[in-house]
């Protein structure tokens, strides 16, 4: 990994003063460390040599105690610093990651969700280390072996000479080590994405795998990914001590050939015992810094890779630039029109959904059908702005004029949606907190209003609600999330397969709802139910293409059937 990424000043403002803070209060470090070693040297020296009695030494004494409370109290507030630079750092990146996330919509999906959860979480967090520790002693590595050998040259240029020769050693080592333990992070990573992977699908569908008895053979699938992560945890933890050991007997010999020059000149009378001793003092804190960094250097690589992971995010462009103009206002001749639009995907040949047309007005029910995998939900996504198409485009018309949607304003455009997923996501909370998603200053009456429309007469809005939604059955979470829509009273209403899953009942009373919503609004649902495709205005079958059809040419299925209401 690089000692210090300059994508994390440019993702993380925050570490530019961090770094700051370091080299300030690393410099006042290396003057106290010449400070100490000066009146350590001259303390030992008036006693041994001079023979000057300890208490006309209490002034020079006093003043060690005082450096040392010195070094104590900026390593206190270096490691306090640390902390508050880690934890600005880390919601600063979650910030951006979460708002890349979020703009590149379902192409976010191509890293995954479990893994964007874990660098969020896990991998943020681990970055820790490398502001509380690493980077600290980085900094330091750099100013004090210097200033110390600053300071050696005039004192002594033998032990400079060796100093300097030596010094290098260990970075040359590091880089060693660190090729090696680049490798083991990777692997400890990766077992980690696995595992997370694993986990959230086993999470997911843990209700379909109890009912057809296959919970504690997935079990043991998540048991076997915690070993495999425990065996790599554990070998990069024997790399690190085995490399720490190197660097502590390259650090150790250096240190042993100052004082063996300084032992012989020293009794051949060349060199006086003050400065031997200042030497003797100072060729260790020389390498500290570095030794520490070596040692450090473990603790933070899992945190420089997770941000590795993160940049890569981050830097992932956009497939256009975005749209300025505002949403087109809404009025009776407002309408949006899909014109031979056509999606591809990542590892799949052709388009799915495949060269699909279709207008629609204010006042009207579409159900847009088709087999699984034909794209209807990627349609939805279209008409969202969260997925451009390949081919085609979409145009919103007022008042006889066309607007590209690609040239509209993503915000301004949503504002004017109200978006119902085919997996609704509840949070924790009341159920008036999770209607009032679309609408948050909407007060108690309207929200009631909007659950009384879903068919959710006699719930509380007081009602406390699990994450996920639990405590509600699956049509009552489909139907809260209905409510939403409805509370958001918006002209152009997305619905993806609002009655899967549902009892004949409910599903009437969720399409009794959306045709009520439809005499107000634009209504898209995608669905192949038929109780759905009976209450529509109109069906839209879309389909699938199996080769890659040329950009432009209009294959795939594309029929439109009128269906009485």
């Amino acid at each position: 990994m690089k000692p210090l990424d300059p994508r994390l000043l440019r993702y993380a403002r925050a570490t530019q003063v961090h770094i700051g803070v370091c080299v300030v209060l690393g410099a006042v470090t290396a003057g106290l460390v010449l400070a100490q070693a000066e009146l350590l040297s001259r303390s030992i020296a008036g006693v041994v040599a001079d023979g000057r009695a300890l208490p006309a030494l209490s002034g020079v004494m006093i003043g060690v105690a005082g450096v040392v409370a010195g070094r104590v109290a900026v390593a206190w507030l270096l490691d306090s610093a640390s902390q508050r630079s880690a934890a600005k750092v880390k919601s600063q990146l979650r910030q951006r990651l979460i708002a890349q996330a979020a703009a590149l919509g379902p192409r976010a999906d191509t890293e995954g969700r479990a893994e964007i959860a874990t660098l969020a979480t896990r991998g943020v967090d681990a970055l820790d280390n490398y502001f509380g520790r690493y980077l600290p002693q980085l900094v330091l590595s750099a100013i004090v072996p210097v200033v110390i050998l600053a300071t050696l040259v005039p004192a002594d240029l033998t032990s400079a000479f060796i100093v300097a020769l030596t010094l290098p050693l260990i970075p040359v080592f590091m880089i060693l080590v660190g090729m090696t333990t680049a490798a083991s992070n990777a692997k400890r990573w990766n077992a980690l994405q696995r595992l997370s992977h694993h986990f959230v699908d086993v999470v997911a569908g843990l209700t379909t795998l109890k009912v057809f008895g296959r919970a504690k053979a997935q079990a043991d699938a998540v048991r076997r990914s915690t070993e495999r992560y425990r065996v790599e945890t554990m070998a990069t933890l024997r790399l690190a001590f085995l490399s720490s050991l190197v660097l502590e007997l390259v650090a150790t010999l250096s240190v042993a050939l100052v004082a063996v020059s300084i032992g012989l000149r020293l009794v051949d009378g060349r060199l006086d015992l003050r400065t031997g001793l200042l030497v003797i003092i100072l060729a260790p804190e020389a390498y500290l810094p570095l030794r520490q960094v070596g040692a450090q250097y473990h603790a933070a690589a899992e945190g420089v890779a997770a941000a590795e992971h993160v940049f890569a995010i981050l830097e992932t462009p956009p497939s256009k630039d975005a749209g300025t103009a505002p949403a087109p206002n809404v009025d009776g001749d407002w309408s949006v029109r899909i014109d031979g639009v056509s999606v591809a995907h990542n590892g799949r040949r052709g388009y799915a959904p495949a060269d699909v047309s279709l207008h629609i007005a204010l006042g009207e029910l579409v159900v847009v059908t088709g087999p699984s995998g034909s794209g209807k939900s990627t349609l939805l996504a279209v008409l969202l702005g969260a997925i451009e198409p390949d081919c085609g485009e979409v145009t919103v018309s007022t008042g006889g004029n066309r607007v590209a949607l690609s040239s509209i304003d993503i915000d301004s455009w949503r504002r004017q949606l109200a978006w119902v997923d085919q997996a609704p996501y509840l949070f924790a909370g009341t159920v008036a907190d999770n209607v009032r998603l679309s609408l948050p200053d909407a007060h108690d009456g309207r929200v009631r209003d909007a659950l009384d429309a879903a068919g959710l007469e006699g719930m509380a809005l007081t009602r406390r609600l699990e994450e996920r939604g639990r405590g509600l059955s699956a049509g009552e979470q489909r139907r809260v999330a209905l409510a939403r829509a409805v509370l958001r009273n918006a002209p152009l209403v997305l619905l993806d397969e609002p009655t899967a899953g549902l009892d004949e009942i409910t599903e009437a009373d969720v399409l009794h709802t959306v045709r009520a919503m439809a005499q107000t609004a634009a209504v898209i649902m995608a669905s192949h139910r038929p109780a759905a495709i009976a209450v529509a205005d109109r069906v839209v079958m879309i389909g699938a293409t199996t080769t890659g059809p040329t950009l432009g040419a209009t294959t795939g299925l594309k029929r439109s059937l009128a269906v009485p209401r």
